[in-house]
């Protein structure tokens, strides 16, 4: 068991920044992963609902990656998950006002503006969950 809390321990010295592009990586992966195989389940005429399984599903361990994995907090479990929801509702509609703006306004190429738009919404949503869902309460 101290192995294994040794080991934890050292992944969470590791910058934050590092462990939330890793596991950012990891969940994208697995998210993606859910959605084909609810599409594969359920058909190509039911990809929204594929859509709302795999974020509902995804959800959940992307907050317990982050939780444990990017952020090392402890307790407050529903109360993190909520903000957390909070965090992808912003970063979601960021994603929307910033990819519209590119398109509409700076560029015609729509991978490159989401790619961008990623970009900045991903260092948005790193600091929302580092200051407002996983912000560590001051010690007294």
């Amino acid at each position: 068991m101290d192995k294994l809390r040794d080991f934890y321990n050292k992944i969470c010295s590791v910058s934050d920044k590092i462990r939330f592009v890793i596991v950012g990586c990891i969940n994208a992966a697995i998210s993606y992963f859910i959605f084909a195989i609810a599409l594969f389940v359920l058909g190509n005429e039911h990809y929204q609902l594929c859509v709302i399984l795999q974020w509902t599903i995804s959800s959940i361990f992307s907050y317990l990656n982050q939780k444990f994995f990017v952020f090392c907090t402890k307790g407050n479990y529903i109360r993190e998950y909520l903000k957390c929801c909070s965090t992808w509702a912003v970063s979601y509609f960021l994603n929307v006002i910033i990819l519209e703006i590119l398109v509409k306004y700076i560029m015609k190429n729509i991978y490159l503006a989401q790619f961008i738009s990623l970009f900045i919404v991903s260092v948005v949503t790193y600091v929302l969950f580092k200051y407002f869902a996983f912000k560590k309460r001051e010690e007294v």
